[in-house]
C-alpha cells in the first residue's frame, strides 16, 4: 500500500479538526460539544410471572452541553447578534411585556416611583402595574393590550430562539464529514472564577429536535493519488 492510499484508507478527528457553526456564525471559543440521546422503554408485566413479558418503547429526548472558553466576551451571545449583512440570519427578538425589559425594567429595578391614583408614590410591584396601566392606554386613551408588549434583542441565553449547529470536520489528509443539531434551546448557562483557575470558560446545557449524524464528505484534494508502479522500500507497501 503506498502513502497515498493509506492517507484514503483510515479517517480520523480531533477536535483540532473540527469546528461548530451556530445559524451560520463560526464561533471559535467554542471548547466542546457533547450530546445524547434518550428514549423511555417501559418493561410490560402480567400476572403469573415475575419476568417482563415484553417492553413498549416511548418517549425520546435528546440533550446536550456546550462549553466556550471565556476571552474578553460572552462568545455566543456577541457572535448570535452580529449583523453579518444577509449573510448569516438575524438574530430573532424575543417578546414579553415592555416593563420586563429595556430601560423601564432598568428604571424599576433602581426605583422608579409612580404616581398612584390617589396621589401616593408608589414603588415595586405597584409602580410595576401602574407602568403597565399606563402603556396599555398609550397616547390615544383607549386600552389596547398590543401596547403591552413588544420585541428586544435577548440578555439571557435562554431567550435566544432555537438554532440549528453545524459541526464540520476536516483533516490534514483532505477528509471532510459533518453533523447538524437541529432545533437548540439553551436550558442553563453556568461560569465561574477563582484564582486557582487559569483559564475561565462558560457552560450551556440545551435540548435539541433532531440530530442528523456524522455522514462523510467527498475529500476536495486534487494532487496526490495512487503510483500505478510503488516505489521499492515504500515502508506502507
Amino acid at each position: 500500500m503506498t502513502t497515498e492510499e493509506y492517507s484514503r484508507t483510515f479517517s480520523s478527528y480531533s477536535g483540532a479538526d473540527i469546528v461548530a457553526s451556530f445559524n451560520g456564525r463560526v464561533i471559535g471559543e467554542l471548547q466542546a460539544l457533547s450530546y445524547s440521546v434518550s428514549r423511555e422503554v417501559a418493561p410490560i408485566y402480567t400476572m403469573g410471572s415475575a419476568d417482563a413479558r415484553s417492553y413498549s418503547r416511548g418517549k425520546r429526548g435528546i440533550s446536550g452541553s456546550l462549553v466556550f472558553v471565556t476571552f474578553d466576551r460572552d462568545a455566543l451571545m456577541e457572535e448570535m447578534k452580529k449583523d453579518y449583512s444577509g449573510k448569516a440570519p438575524a438574530m430573532m427578538q424575543y417578546q414579553t411585556f415592555q416593563a420586563n425589559a429595556g430601560s423601564l425594567e432598568n428604571q424599576i429595578l433602581s426605583g422608579l416611583r409612580s404616581r398612584a391614583a390617589d396621589g401616593q408614590s408608589t414603588y415595586g410591584i405597584s409602580t410595576w402595574d401602574d407602568q403597565m396601566t399606563n402603556l396599555g392606554y398609550g397616547p390615544s386613551g383607549d386600552f389596547n393590550p398590543d401596547n403591552l408588549t413588544g420585541f428586544y434583542d435577548p440578555e439571557y441565553a435562554d431567550q435566544l430562539m432555537p438554532f440549528n449547529i453545524t459541526v464540520t470536520m476536516a483533516n490534514e489528509f483532505g477528509n471532510r464529514s459533518g453533523m447538524e443539531i437541529y432545533g437548540i434551546q439553551l436550558l442553563n448557562e453556568g461560569s465561574g472564577f477563582s484564582i486557582d483557575d487559569v483559564v475561565t470558560a462558560k457552560a450551556y446545557s440545551f435540548v435539541a429536535r433532531k440530530i442528523k449524524g456524522i455522514q462523510k464528505k467527498d475529500s476536495l484534494r486534487q494532487e496526490g493519488r495512487a503510483s500505478a508502479r510503488p516505489v521499492s522500500g515504500d515502508l506502507l507497501r
